[in-house]
This record gives structure tokens, sequence and C-alpha cells, in this order.
């Protein structure tokens, strides 16, 4: 096998780390890359400013290995963190050797930002001997003579550091700065969940992990037909919408919304067995139709595989389809986003109504449309459905009395 090794403080690693090892593989023909975050780095004394978080061995590794997540021809090697203090390379590099045996020389893969001073590098001349030198343009996008051995790696020039991250990130909370888009999404999950170099973003507080909403979103897209995932996920966002119209967590909402279909694949065997388990009381309707109970369903998914305890996204997941009479904000606002996000072909008034009216109202004009449109097809109504409707109209009948 043919290696490359990249080494770094990855703090945090961002889609310049991983585009250079991508044509690292490509252009030398390798097998694998090899990241080997530093402990510290002997190229980049001192802290960090003291208005950024600085984020621990734990953390960079975490963040690499959310970015490498299924690719195969990337690995991690973690012997500088254990090692501890100042690592130097050619320490690094005789371990690697040992361990991974390699076919012929690894490639040892430096910036031109460091390559000018390689040969002031502790025995840079057994680095020679034991590696090839494969030198990437970070900063100089024109060719560069170095007086050593190496392959220049013909890659473009990306504009991105890790230290310009953090300093992005910081600066966020002023409303100046973008930099979600720079890192791999389950990095960005767990920098917005560590509150990491500062973030303090409007998910910074939340119960719920941005790591693992990424994750279950990950499990809806591979289990659900991509029409339903489309749906799904267009709900989620109309439900995020709704959720700031009417103060209810949106990340909540989003998890919900992307969430509420995830049994919709499920055999009616299946979803009769989890109601049985769980106790459920299933109407006769639902005996007769059990796909009715995918939503109950996902709900226990969530709960037992997911470990999702939030009982407003519990709720809102379990009663999507046919409601029930005593739901909550979360509750309505996922009813309504799953019959009327833009995927849906809905009437422009109803569209109107979700822009402009009070939660209850659109709950009810949502209600009493889904009862028309069951009742043209000739399909049976749902009792918890018929309950909620007559729950609406008595709560609104007693406020219009109090007015």
């Amino acid at each position: 096998m043919r290696l490359g090794i990249l080494g770094g403080s990855f703090n945090p690693v961002h889609l310049g780390h991983l585009f250079l090892a991508d044509n690292a593989i490509s252009a030398l023909k390798l097998d694998r890359v090899i990241f080997v975050p530093a402990w510290h780095s002997p190229f980049k004394p001192g802290p960090l400013p003291e208005h950024v978080n600085e984020a621990n061995a734990n953390d960079r590794l975490d963040m690499l290995a959310a970015a490498v997540n299924g690719d195969s021809r990337f690995a991690i090697d973690s012997c500088e963190i254990r090692r501890g203090g100042v690592s130097y390379t050619i320490i690094t590099l005789e371990d690697i050797i040992a361990r991974y045996m390699p076919e012929g020389k690894p490639v040892l893969i430096i910036g031109d930002d460091l390559a000018a001073e390689f040969l002031s590098w502790r025995e840079s001349e057994k680095i020679l001997e034991l590696a090839d030198i494969a030198i990437a343009r970070r900063i100089n996008s024109a060719a560069v003579k170095y007086p050593f051995p190496h392959i220049i790696i013909k890659n473009d020039v990306m504009n991105v550091s890790s230290r310009a991250l953090r300093q992005k990130i910081s600066d966020e909370n002023d409303g100046s700065s973008c930099w979600r888009s720079l890192v791999p999404p389950g990095t960005r999950a767990i920098i917005e969940d560590r509150q990491l170099y500062g973030y303090k973003g409007q998910n910074a507080q939340n119960e719920l992990s941005q790591a693992v909403i990424q994750q279950i979103e990950t499990e809806a897209r591979q289990t659900l037909s991509i029409e339903r995932f489309l749906h799904s996920r267009s709900a989620a966002l109309h439900a995020v919408d709704l959720c700031r119209r009417f103060g209810a967590d949106p990340a909540a909402g989003y998890l919900a919304g992307i969430a509420h279909d995830l049994a919709k694949q499920f055999d009616n065997k299946l979803l009769l067995k989890i109601a049985k388990a769980e106790k459920f009381a299933v109407s006769a309707l639902e005996k007769s139709k059990p796909n009715l109970l995918h939503g109950k369903a996902a709900a226990v998914l969530l709960r037992d595989h997911f470990c999702i305890n939030n009982k407003d996204v519990l709720e809102a997941v379990a009663f999507h389809t046919s409601g029930c009479e005593d739901m909550g904000q979360l509750a309505k606002i996922i009813y309504i986003a799953d019959k009327t996000e833009n995927t849906r072909n809905i009437d422009t008034a109803l569209r109107k109504l979700c822009r402009e009216a009070d939660l209850d109202s659109i709950l009810l004009a949502v209600v009493e449309r889904t009862i028309i449109k069951l009742k043209a097809k000739s399909a049976d109504l749902s009792e918890d459905t018929l309950k909620l409707l007559n729950r609406i109209k008595k709560n609104q009948e007693m406020h219009g009395s109090k007015n």
C-alpha cells in the first residue's frame, strides 16, 4: 500500500485539508492519506488569542473523524497526541513506517508555506532517506524550486486556513462573518454543539445535538425513497419557519420534520409488532390500515435508536398523521408542515393563511382541508382527527366569546 502522510494542527480541519489530500491521492497514485494531528506543532508556537476558545485534542480528533466519515482513502493516526508535547516529523515518520509497513517510501505531504524551511527541520536528511517529499501549493500559485529532492503537487490554491476560520467563527457573533461552507458538515456540527472557537450562534444553547440531527437526516435519506425524503426535508424547513414565527424551538422543528416519516417504509407486520410491544391503543382504522401507525413507530425509533427524549419532538412525530385532541405547539406545527410544505399541491389561499394567520387558525384550515380530501376519496376518517377538529372549534368559540 502506498501511503501519504499529512500532518498539522487541524484546528479545525477544513475543506482545504480534504482538497489537498484528495489532490495528493490523485496526483501521486496513493492508496491512502494518513492525517496526523499534532499535540503541539513546532511550527506554530504560542496559544490562540484569549477571546477564541481553543479546541482540545479530543475535539480536533472528533472533527477529523467526522470530516472523513465513510471515506476509506483517509486514515487518522493520533500518535503525536498520545505522545504529547512537541512532536518532530522524523519521530512520527519512523513510528508510522514501523507500524504501517508501507510499500516503498511513504510520501510526506507538506505545504509550500513550510517547504522553504525544510532543510532546517530536525534530521531533515534522514527524513529524505525515509520518505518522498511532496510539496503542495498553499500560498504560491507559481512554481517554486527547492534545494532538495521533491515532487510538486499541481493543486489549485484554496484560500482557507484554520487560523482564519477560527477568527470567522468568533466574529460571527457580530454578524460579519460566514464560515459554515468551509468545513465538512460533521465538523460544523461539532463546532456548534461544543461552542468551539468562541461560537455563540443560535443553536449554542440547544439541548438537541446538531450532530445527532445530521445522523437522523442521513438515516432518512438512506432509508426513504428520494421523493419521500425530499418531502421530509421540505416539511422540516417549513417547520423551522413556523417555529421561528410562533416562538418554538427551530432545531426541534427541523428534527421532528426530518424524522416524521422515518418509519414510512416499514411493512404492516413490523408496524403492528411495534404497536403491540409499546402497548399502543390501536384503533379499528389503524388495524385495517397499519401504515397509519408509521408516526408512532418513528417516535419509538427516535427514542430507542437515537436516544431522543425531547417530549415535544416525540409527540409531534407520533401524531403528525391524524393529530390528537391535546396536541402541543410543536405537534401542531409538524401536522401543518407535513400537509402544507412547498412540494405539496395546495391552494394559494391556504398558503397565504400559513403566512398570516395564528397557529390554531392555520391548524383548523389544514384539518378541514384534510377531512374534505379524505371524504372525496371515500376514505375513513380517524377519530383523533375529528376530536382535534372539535377541540380547535371549541377553543376558537371560547376565545371568540371572550372578545
